[in-house]
């Protein structure tokens, strides 16, 4: 019998967790580099991304990223620009939402720029906190019914 040579098969890969990531230096652009903002998700490694110079461009997302580091729409990325292609670009970083903050406070993103950031927690204005999906009684009215 063949002597096993592996730690284990295709579910110890899948189960790595890779956590270097956790505390990177922020990068910043450099010639031939814009940021940019996706607008949509596309498929196929591809997305539809916002760069800050007003350009919408098709963006490819290159092998090393693609299915390790997922983008979404909303996401602040940095992308190099063709020189042949003017409308395509290639996805190199994602930033983490508390880089985008930083680059937005260190004055590399325009103000008009939205980061999705603690949209789903939030309430509305005329929320008081109290659903309207149950009923109060008083001692009053417990009597009656």
């Amino acid at each position: 019998m063949p002597k096993n040579k592996g730690k284990g098969g295709k579910n110890r890969k899948r189960g790595k967790n890779e956590a270097d990531d956790e505390k990177r230096e922020l990068v910043f652009k450099e010639d031939g580099q814009e940021y940019a903002q996706v607008l949509r998700m596309l498929g196929n490694g591809r997305c539809e991304a916002m760069c800050i110079d007003q350009n919408k461009r098709l963006c490819h997302i290159r092998g090393k990223m693609h299915k390790k580091v997922w983008i979404t729409t909303g996401d602040i990325i940095l992308v190099g620009l063709r020189d042949y292609q003017d409308d395509k670009a290639d996805v190199i970083l994602k930033y983490m939402p508390d880089e985008a903050r930083l680059l937005k406070a260190y004055g590399e993103l325009p103000d008009n720029v939205r980061l999705n950031e603690g949209i789903a927690g939030e309430m509305d204005d005329h929320d008081d906190g109290h659903g309207d999906s149950y009923l109060e009684f008083g001692d009053d009215d417990i009597d009656q019914i």
